[in-house]
């Protein structure tokens, strides 16, 4: 089931009714059952996975707090589920395939195995956030937990299931497990967030992925045309992903759940590493805490420092796609960050000077995020390089304007997007330039009007081809 559907209209409000109505454990139940509605109402085998890892890792969990002396044996266990599951359905095919072209390379003739297999929706991120679960078990930061229906509404909740925020157990845990009671204040700003989302996905992500699909489906595009593709993408994937974050945190909120903030206006980052603190926090904080700094994090040195990056960002590529355009774009963002680290830290005392170098750094940035996303949206390699060897001049006067034409359109379709985010950077400025808008009856109407401007001018300029949201497929 999609969030941009009237299915989901109706599954939303009858849930929602039904579920205030019960006590916390009712409520917890109810939020199993539906959620494994939600997640199966298209292809009802995907529940039997979700269940299947609940059951062993609710186990792995037991195990470690009542056998101790064996819980690196459970552990094994639950990484053995999870990763062989998500390794199964979405990485088989693909090392099956290198390993074919290694072998006839080699000169060895032997059959093409495949698998005509479906990739479950969601299973690069419901697998992560039960490893948060076990190995902060294993790591006895987290206490296992004893209700088996506490942790399997933990995993399958549905506002995050499909495609994140990928939650921590030591947060949302919590969460499941205390009393919640109604509020109208948050299901006023949850409704806020969820117009916003929908704005986002229905007016800005699926007119500028029309402009982006086009452009990639062309054989020969030329430099201008191909880069104002682009540049639709890149505003695309952050629309249309922060859109599904919204939609999940303002959902969560009608249920008493307050979900982590995925993203903080990343195209506003200042280098590398600011990007990184912005752009799918969950999934970056995961890797960071689970891959980087088990490897030794920043602890032995530069160099180790380096190999240490550049791994986790190989696997956090890999973790995108069974594709090698994923992992070179994993290694050139774990690149940037290792530039950014060793080379990036000139001191600039002046005020005046990082006023006048902000601007710039933010611009650098996002041009260098552009060429990640060339690397990302191109998944045949020879394409890729054809695209960055691509000469502005060789273009015709036609395909020039063709190309400013695409990206003005896209531009005037992200503006939203730009004047949200430069709110935000001036009102959490540390001098707080902008004030916090004080919580009161003008505040509220302020929200009112907002969200109907945002329905209306939805109604007008919603794209008339409905795009599946891009972090489906992963």
């Amino acid at each position: 089931m999609i969030f941009h559907s009237l299915d989901f209209a109706a599954f939303f409000l009858i849930v929602v009714t039904v579920y205030w109505r019960l006590p916390r454990r009712a409520q917890n139940l109810w939020l199993v059952a539906a959620s494994y509605v939600f997640y199966g109402y298209v292809h009802p085998w995907f529940v039997t996975l979700v269940f299947a890892t609940t059951v062993a890792d609710y186990w792995a969990g037991r195990g470690m707090a009542d056998w101790p002396e064996k819980r690196r044996l459970f552990l094994g266990l639950s990484l053995a589920a999870n990763l062989g599951m998500l390794g199964f359905f979405k990485y088989f095919n693909f090392f099956a395939e290198n390993v074919h072209a290694a072998l006839t390379l080699a000169g060895l003739d032997v059959p093409r195995t495949t698998l005509a297999v479906v990739l479950p929706v969601g299973v690069s991120f419901y697998t992560f956030q039960e490893l948060s679960y076990t190995i902060d078990v294993y790591r006895g930061t987290l206490t296992a937990r004893r209700s088996f229906f506490d942790f399997a509404a933990f995993v399958c909740f549905f506002p995050q299931l499909v495609a994140g925020p990928i939650e921590r157990a030591s947060r949302l845990l919590p969460q499941v497990e205390q009393p919640r009671v109604f509020s109208w204040v948050a299901a006023r700003e949850a409704t806020v967030l969820m117009v916003w989302g929908y704005f986002k996905k229905l007016v800005i992500a699926d007119n500028v992925g029309i402009i982006a699909n086009k452009v990639f489906g062309l054989k020969d595009p030329s430099f201008e045309v191909l880069w104002a593709g682009v540049f639709a993408f890149g505003i695309q994937i952050y629309a249309d992903f922060s859109a599904y974050s919204d939609i999940a945190r303002g959902t969560a909120r009608w249920f008493g759940f307050d979900l982590m903030r995925n993203f903080h206006h990343p195209y506003f980052a200042r280098g590398p590493v600011d990007f990184w603190r912005r752009w799918h926090i969950s999934l970056s904080s995961w890797f960071r805490d689970y891959v980087y700094i088990p490897l030794g994090g920043s602890r032995r040195g530069r160099w180790f420092t380096a190999r240490n990056v550049l791994v986790t960002f190989l696997l956090s590529g890999l973790w995108h796609g069974a594709s090698w355009n994923y992992v070179l774009w994993g290694l050139y963002h774990g690149v940037l960050l290792v530039a950014a680290r060793l080379f990036g830290r000139w001191p600039v005392t002046s005020t005046l000077m990082l006023r006048v170098l902000t601007p710039l750094r933010i611009v650098g940035m996002f041009v260098l995020v552009e060429v990640g996303w060339l690397m990302f949206r191109e998944t045949d390699i020879r394409f890729l390089l054809h695209d960055l060897t691509l000469s502005p001049w060789a273009s015709t006067t036609l395909q020039r304007q063709t190309g400013i034409y695409l990206l003005l359109t896209a531009a005037a379709y992200s503006l939203p997007l730009w004047v949200h985010g430069a709110w935000e950077e001036l009102r959490t400025a540390p001098a707080r330039t902008v004030k916090a808008p004080p919580q009161r009856w003008g505040w509220v109407a302020a929200q009112a009007v907002l969200c109907g401007v945002l329905l209306a001018t939805l109604l007008v300029f919603r794209s008339r081809t409905s795009l599946d949201f891009i972090y489906f497929q992963f």
